[in-house]
């Protein structure tokens, strides 16, 4: 009776570890919004004839973080909020909470993350079909 009850709770403590293996820190999230945020300014550049001079992102704040797999593969849907401040020729707009929603992925190796951007692609009758992951490297 006594084996059965440490067996049990040997099984159970087993099966809560690994089950999340590497979290992305904060630093790797703020690199991914970079990625995004770079995209996004490159975009309206050529669009408003604009000369942004860069960008920087604080006060991360991170409101939920869901591990999942895509692919086969470890990752996150990690959403919240964060300060923006662009630099502009002369002067520098501020924006403060933008919510961010982004998906990270670990590699094979479990030593770099991938930014992934998720495009619905349409089937030959116009509808939308299935989700195809963009992945661009973070670290």
């Amino acid at each position: 009776m006594v084996r059965l009850i440490v067996i049990i709770l040997l099984v159970l403590l087993l099966s809560g570890c690994n089950k999340n293996p590497l979290t992305p820190t904060n630093g790797l999230i703020k690199k991914a919004i970079a990625i995004q945020v770079e995209q996004t300014q490159q975009q309206l550049s050529k669009q408003l004839d604009l000369s942004l001079k860069g960008f920087d992102i604080k006060h991360l704040a991170i409101k939920q973080q869901k591990y999942q797999t895509i692919n086969s593969l470890p990752a996150y849907r990690v959403q919240g909020t964060y300060d923006l401040s662009l630099k502009l020729n002369t002067r520098e707009l501020s924006q403060s909470k933008k919510p961010f929603d982004i998906y990270m992925q670990l590699q094979k190796e479990g030593k770099t993350w991938r930014l992934l951007q998720p495009e619905k692609e349409n089937n030959d009758n116009g509808n939308e079909s299935e989700v195809i992951w963009r992945s661009y490297l973070i670290e």
